[in-house]
């Protein structure tokens, strides 16, 4: 049995024209996470600390990205693996996260609202730990962005505002994945 998402089930019937039309009014929202980048973070749960984060639009549209949280000597602390991808009958992107024997197991949704890119995300749900990020991108430039997460441990009802940021600079141009599977 293939499960449908929620969202899927929700949303009001648009034509296959007009989700289309969404579709390319908002496809490149992400286009500024394309590439490959080095950050800087500070967490009131980890502290400071550093990574990279790299990603690729796939052939289709959907954006797949890898972040990852290194040590000292850049040795791999903590890898997260996300794919986003436009629904255009829901008029948002969608987004579901995993890592390592967890999973798929935080989804989200976002919107471009302005100059910022928006999200809400549920993280911990495995580990029965739920909580929810409220992330925004901004300052969104060529070479740089920030990054800014308030978090909820109570469904939304009260938040603890930057309870994460991220400061990101550019060290990998954007690129696009060609499809794996082409014919013979």
């Amino acid at each position: 049995v293939l499960a449908i998402p929620l969202a899927a089930q929700t949303v009001a019937k648009k034509s296959a024209e007009q989700m289309q039309k969404s579709y390319e009014a908002h496809k490149g929202d992400f286009d500024y996470l394309l590439g490959d980048w080095a950050f800087t973070a500070k967490s009131r749960e980890f502290g400071e600390f550093k990574g990279f984060w790299s990603a690729v639009r796939l052939s289709e549209g959907q954006i797949l990205d890898e972040y990852s949280v290194v040590g000292e000597k850049n040795e791999t602390v903590y890898v997260t693996t996300t794919i986003r991808n436009y629904n255009g009958a829901a008029d948002q992107w969608e987004l579901i996260g995993m890592d390592r024997a967890n999973g798929l197991q935080d989804s989200g949704t976002g919107r471009r609202v302005g100059a910022e890119m928006r999200l809400e995300q549920r993280f911990g749900v495995v580990q029965g730990t739920p909580r929810t990020l409220r992330i925004r991108y901004y300052d969104i430039q060529n070479d740089r962005f920030s990054w800014a997460a308030d978090r909820s441990d109570d469904g939304g009802k009260s938040w603890i505002e930057n309870f994460q940021t991220i400061e990101a600079r550019r060290i990998g141009k954007p690129r696009t994945m060609e499809p794996l599977a082409r014919p013979r």
